[in-house]
């Protein structure tokens, strides 16, 4: 059976720069293993063109199918190059509801909170690749 992986990673700032998500999605599809991918679901609804977009968003609805992807998940795999809030809520519920958790993290000295709640903590999105080797495969 494929191993269902959650994409996390920043949204919000970055609107326009979400080809990490490609990235790893191409990893993920190597390993046989299906992603959830919130930005394939909402990025619609993300305009950052428009002032003060996001209190134009319905928050609790999509915060909600990204908990309910999370808990149909196996593995939750977050990005991080730099802090985001929601991402890190994303990694804390996961480890919460018992995933395996993967961070890929650029913040230089990350919080401690992120990597007690990461399984294994990777510098850069291509050794997903070889963690994926090691944990799914």
């Amino acid at each position: 059976m494929k191993k269902k992986i959650f994409i996390s990673g920043p949204i919000q700032g970055m609107e326009t720069n979400q080809f990490y998500r490609d990235m790893i999605r191409e990893i993920c599809l190597r390993h046989n293993c299906e992603t959830l991918d919130p930005w394939k679901r909402e990025k619609i609804i993300y305009r950052g063109n428009e002032r003060e977009w996001w209190s134009k968003v319905p928050a609790a609805d999509f915060i909600k199918r990204d908990l309910e992807d999370i808990e149909k998940c196996d593995i939750l795999v977050a990005y991080l190059p730099k802090l985001s809030a929601g991402t890190c809520m994303e990694l804390f519920y996961a480890k919460l509801k018992g995933k395996k958790t993967i961070c890929i993290c650029e913040i230089e000295n990350p919080s401690p909170w992120i990597i007690v709640h990461s399984d294994v903590v990777l510098k850069r999105i291509e050794d997903l690749d070889e963690c994926l080797t090691e944990n799914v495969e």
